[in-house]
């Protein structure tokens, strides 16, 4: 399995595009792996996993053909990691797509709602792209790839998902955005054994009193409890991102804290294959 990481931020991206903290003025300065856009990333260089403000950003920065990608899974509705509105450049005129064939949007009923509200306005056509509902637990089918969504703890005014990716026999678990993930999912998670996992660190240090989230800390405990119930094991590729200038640690302090734990500390462009 190939997984690239195309954005690495939380919700306002680092910098801040109006921010002058302290965080945000470090990152400015360092760039490199420092700068990091709304998060999103590709597998197989042909399921594309949310859909945030940035995607322009990085099909120029990556050099994607993005006309290619048939299948889009959503996490949840956030404006971060959902901007139907970009969706519809996929239309004749603005797009010329030498590939016929349409592009399927996956989400909760909030997501195929917007999405659907999005395509009315502008009169686009189900063959260019098509959304579909799926729900908690229910494994579909999407080219090649089986999709299982968990529930996340996060939005409770939606189904947030968090996702279980299989193909060719490897398992992924792609973990954001979400607190300690819901009894549910656990029962999920606790009878799986994956090649890899997508961790969040949105909060930096510590742990998160609050659901949405987590920290460091979180992500430990996390782990932990993957290790013992035989999720993980040494081979299992750990990553972790989604990270907010709130948190304030930058990539090498990221670094710092999780790579004696295992981790690799994801960043804009990073590429891994397992």
């Amino acid at each position: 399995m190939k997984i690239q990481f195309l954005g690495t931020a939380a919700a306002e991206g680092w910098p801040g595009l109006f921010c002058q903290c302290d965080a945000c003025r470090k990152a400015k300065a360092l760039g490199g792996k420092n700068i990091r856009t709304r998060s999103s990333c590709l597998i197989n260089d042909a399921y594309l996993v949310d859909f945030p403000p940035d995607t322009y950003m990085h099909m120029v920065n990556n050099k994607l053909d993005l006309g290619s990608v048939e299948h889009l899974f959503i996490t949840h509705s956030h404006r971060d990691h959902f901007f139907p509105t970009d969706l519809l450049n996929r239309k004749p005129n603005f797009a010329h797509l030498t590939t016929k064939s349409c592009l399927n949007v996956y989400g909760n009923d909030t997501v195929v709602r917007k999405g659907n509200e999005t395509k009315k306005l502008e009169n686009c056509p189900d063959e260019i792209v098509m959304f579909h509902e799926v729900f908690p637990f229910e494994t579909f089918k999407a080219g090649d790839m089986l999709v299982t969504p968990l529930l996340a703890a996060h939005d409770r005014s939606e189904r947030c998902y968090i996702y279980i990716f299989e193909i060719g026999g490897q398992k992924l678990l792609y973990g954001h955005d979400s607190g300690i993930f819901p009894d549910e999912s656990w029962s999920f998670i606790d009878k799986t054994r994956f090649d890899a996992v997508i961790f969040e660190c949105t909060k930096g240090p510590g742990k998160v009193a609050v659901r949405y989230h987590m920290g460091a800390e979180d992500v430990l405990e996390v782990k932990k409890r993957m290790e013992d119930n035989g999720s993980i094991d040494s081979k299992t590729r750990l990553y972790v991102t989604h990270f907010s200038h709130n948190g304030k640690l930058l990539h090498h302090e990221l670094e710092e804290i999780f790579q004696p734990h295992g981790f690799e500390v994801a960043y804009d462009g990073k590429t891994v294959e397992f």
